[in-house]
C-alpha cells in the first residue's frame, strides 16, 4: 500500500458517528413550532440531519460553495458523447468567467462557484480555475484501466482537501458538480460495477445521444467492465479501472464532509454515484450525503435508492454542472428560516399538536 492510500485510510479510520442528541434536539424544536407535526416533510428531516452532523441543533448553512469538479474521459474515443472532449475546456473556462447555467442559477442564491481543474485535457493554468490534476485525462476504459489506482487516491485525497479548505474560509455547506464530456459513461459503468447491474439499465443517453450512440455507449461499457473486471468490493479498483478523475474527487468531496461535518449536497446521477463510492469506502459517509435531487438518468432513482436517500427535488433535471444542488439550497435555507424563527405553539397561545396513533 502507497503512502498515499495509507493517508486516505487514516483519514476514514478518523470519521466519527453524527450527533444523535443534537439531532432530536432539532426534532423536539421543529415539534414546537406551530405548525402540524412533521408538514415540512423533508425539510424537516434534512434539518435534523444538518444538527447531527454539525454536532448542534443550531443550524446554519451560510455561506456556501459550489464545488464543480472538471476532467476529461478517453473513453469518448469511442463515440459515446455528441460532443468532443474540446467541451470540457471550454465549458471549464465559462465556469470561471461566471457564464454557464450553474453559474447563473448560483448568481440567484449568491452560491459561490469554485471550477477545479482535476485532469482537463491539455487545459493550461486559467484564472479562476483550482489547478489541482490528477493527470491529464483518464485512459479509455474501454481498453484497459482508466487510470492507475495512485491516480484515483491523489483524487479522492484532493476532493477531501477542497472540503478542508472551504471549511477554513468559513463555508458551512459545499453543493457538489462535474464538468467532463464522457462522465455519464464512466458514471455508468461504475454504477454498474458497484450494484451489479447490466450496462442496459443503468445507461442513458446522456447530453443528447442517437440510438446508435446509445448502442455504442452500452457496448463501451460492456467491454470495460469485461476488460478490467473491477472489484466491486474495492471502490478504489472500481474508480481506477472505470471511473474519471471528477468522480474520484467527488467521492473524496462526500469523504470530506464527513470528516470534517461539513454537509455536501448531492447532484444529480454522477454526483450520487461518486458519493456511493464514498459510503463503500467509509459507510459513516452517509451522514454526509444531502440529495438535492432524482436526475432524469435512467439509473438516477436507482443510485438514491441504494443510497437510502429521498430528493428534495423531482424535475427531470439532466444538466449537470450541480444545478440540482444549487436548486435545492433555497429550499434549505426556507426550511431553516421556518426552524430558526418561526413562532411556537406556547408563543402563538396555541394547544399543541400531539402525534397521532392508529385505532
Amino acid at each position: 500500500m502507497t503512502d498515499r492510500e495509507q493517508e486516505l485510510r487514516r483519514r476514514l479510520a478518523a470519521v466519527t458517528r453524527a450527533d444523535e442528541g443534537a439531532r432530536r434536539a432539532a426534532k423536539r424544536r421543529w415539534d414546537a413550532c406551530a405548525k402540524p407535526l412533521g408538514s415540512l416533510g423533508l425539510l424537516e428531516t434534512a434539518v435534523e440531519r444538518l444538527a447531527a452532523l454539525t454536532g448542534s441543533p443550531e443550524v446554519g448553512i451560510t455561506p456556501w460553495a459550489l464545488l464543480v469538479l472538471c476532467a476529461d474521459n478517453g473513453v469518448v474515443a469511442q463515440g459515446v458523447t455528441q460532443s468532443g472532449s474540446e467541451v470540457t475546456a471550454a465549458v471549464t473556462r465559462n465556469l470561471a468567467l461566471g457564464r454557464t447555467a450553474v453559474c447563473r442559477m448560483a448568481a440567484v442564491a449568491d452560491c459561490a462557484v469554485v471550477p477545479v481543474d482535476l485532469g482537463v485535457l491539455d487545459l493550461p493554468p486559467v484564472e479562476g480555475v483550482l489547478r489541482r490534476r490528477a493527470g491529464n485525462g483518464t485512459a479509455d476504459l474501454s481498453q484497459g484501466p482508466a487510470m492507475a489506482r495512485e491516480q484515483a487516491v491523489q483524487a479522492v485525497l484532493t476532493g477531501m482537501d477542497l472540503v478542508r479548505e472551504q471549511k477554513e474560509r468559513g463555508v458551512r455547506l459545499v453543493a457538489t458538480g462535474e464538468m467532463g464530456i464522457g462522465n455519464t459513461t464512466t458514471s455508468s459503468a461504475v454504477a454498474c460495477a458497484l450494484l451489479g447491474r447490466p450496462a442496459e439499465e443503468m445507461t442513458g443517453r446522456g447530453a443528447g445521444l442517437s440510438g446508435e450512440g446509445l448502442r455504442r455507449k452500452v457496448r463501451a461499457i460492456r467491454r470495460g467492465l469485461a476488460v478490467n473486471r473491477p472489484d466491486p468490493a474495492d471502490p478504489l479498483d472500481v474508480l481506477t479501472k472505470v471511473g474519471g478523475f471528477d468522480i474520484a474527487g467527488l467521492c473524496g468531496v462526500f469523504l470530506g464532509g464527513a470528516l470534517y461535518r461539513v454537509p455536501v449536497l448531492a447532484d444529480g446521477f454522477i454526483s450520487t454515484v461518486a458519493a456511493l463510492c464514498a459510503v463503500r469506502l467509509c459507510p459513516l459517509a452517509e451522514q454526509a450525503v444531502f440529495a438535492s435531487h432524482v436526475s432524469a438518468e435512467p439509473a438516477g432513482a436507482l443510485m438514491l435508492e441504494a443510497l437510502g436517500q429521498k430528493p428534495l427535488i423531482t424535475a427531470e433535471m439532466r444538466l449537470g454542472e450541480g444545478t440540482g444542488a444549487v436548486a435545492a439550497i433555497p429550499l434549505l435555507d426556507m426550511a431553516l428560516a421556518v426552524y430558526g424563527e418561526a413562532y411556537t405553539f406556547e408563543q402563538g397561545g396555541i394547544g399543541p399538536y400531539v402525534p397521532w396513533e392508529d385505532t
